[in-house]
């Protein structure tokens, strides 16, 4: 009897224990009651799988998305800086115009006046234009705050990618279908619309608020020009040739420097000048200029243009003998890179010399060196 009844209680007693050690095991296998909380390796699965689910998500919509973006530029160029706006053959898109917006506003001075100059990679090439022009506003008298001032309006890639080397505004101006980069001969290739829409471009300027004065990149500067432009003035070019009067239509134009206010007036008066292109096929934007002044301003535009003197804003056509009031030289009147760059070296070279004499006392006459390979 004694013996049965341990048998009994050793039996119950291994009983239990495989219960519990049963129980326990589906506990750890996750088959038994519900606990509060996941195991922490059970968490960690979960999340990364999450966590690869959404990368795979994420992957899968960028790929989708860079095969849209491949159809739609397929054909194009490569794809731009975001600081660049396309300019079609037709109209400026209207895709980022915050760009050049921003540029602008960064650029200008507290009155929103900015300095403009354009170029292509035959003239900003080191050692080259871009060079010179911006080395002048260093030597010059009160012209170092203009360089801050400054916007350079790159016609190709490799134009844009130097301007970036040398100065911080940078615009790439582009025309789809046409290429800028080489030397633009006078009226030769691509010069026409390479002229027209950078005249369109102007407008821009003066539509976006802005009041400019636009410099071609061979013209060097000595002296801050504008103590001698009139704080009423709307349009001031300067002139190849200058007849004594600022306000005749008998003085000769030249476009690579103008003054530009930003009002209803002008913009109107570069609205008749884009206009009146028809009426002159394959003629260039200058051309164009001289002969609706020549016409007369239309009244209702009520647009005052004016010519500045070629004593102050001198040119290789003609130019003022005194180094006191010279305010720029401009490589006008000369046809070659190669006879600009000579000539324009040598202007700068003169300068200097002057500035030097100067600052010892020396007041006796000195000029610039004449005859050059343009300069007379």
């Amino acid at each position: 009897m004694t013996k049965s009844a341990t048998s009994l209680l050793l039996g119950a007693a291994l009983a239990t224990a495989f219960f519990l050690f049963y129980t326990s095991v589906r506990r750890g296998l996750g088959e038994g009651p519900a606990r509060s909380t996941p195991p922490r390796w059970t968490q960690e699965k979960v999340e990364d799988s999450v966590r690869a689910a959404a990368k795979k998500q994420a992957v899968a919509k960028w790929e989708e998305e860079e095969e849209r973006k491949d159809v739609v530029s397929s054909g194009r160029d490569e794809q731009m800086p975001e600081q660049q706006i396309v300019m079609p053959a037709t109209q400026q898109q209207e895709d980022k115009p915050q760009d050049l917006a921003d540029l602008l506003q960064r650029a200008s001075t507290a009155d929103r006046t900015v300095l403009i100059t354009a170029l292509n990679e035959a003239w900003a090439a080191p050692g080259s234009f871009l060079d010179l022009f911006l080395e002048s506003f260093q030597h010059g008298e009160n012209t170092a705050y203009l360089v801050k001032h400054l916007l350079v309006v790159a016609m190709d890639k490799k134009a844009f990618d130097r301007c970036n080397a040398v100065h911080p505004f940078c615009y790439w101006f582009r025309v789809e279908g046409m290429d800028f980069a080489s030397e633009q001969k006078y009226m030769k290739g691509d010069y026409l619309e390479m002229m027209w829409k950078r005249n369109r471009f102007q407008q821009t300027i003066l539509e976006l608020g802005y009041t400019f004065l636009f410099t071609d990149v061979d013209i060097l500067w000595f002296r801050d020009p504008f103590p001698h432009i009139s704080p009423t003035a709307q349009l001031v070019m300067s002139s190849d040739f200058f007849v004594g009067d600022p306000n005749s239509a008998g003085n000769y134009p030249n476009g690579g420097l103008l003054y530009v206010k930003s009002c209803e007036g002008s913009i109107g008066f570069y609205k008749h000048w884009q206009s009146s292109r028809a009426r002159f096929p394959g003629m260039h934007e200058q051309y164009v200029f001289d002969k609706i002044v020549k016409e007369g301003v239309p009244a209702h535009l009520g647009t005052k243009v004016q010519f500045l003197d070629t004593s102050n804003f001198g040119g290789f056509c003609q130019h003022g003998k005194d180094l006191g009031k010279i305010c720029t030289m401009h490589a006008n009147c000369c046809v070659g890179l190669e006879n600009k760059l000579f000539d324009l070296k040598n202007v700068l070279q003169d300068w200097k010399t002057y500035k030097a004499r100067i600052a010892v006392g020396n007041t006796d006459y000195f000029s610039w060196r004449v005859p050059g390979r343009c300069i007379h």
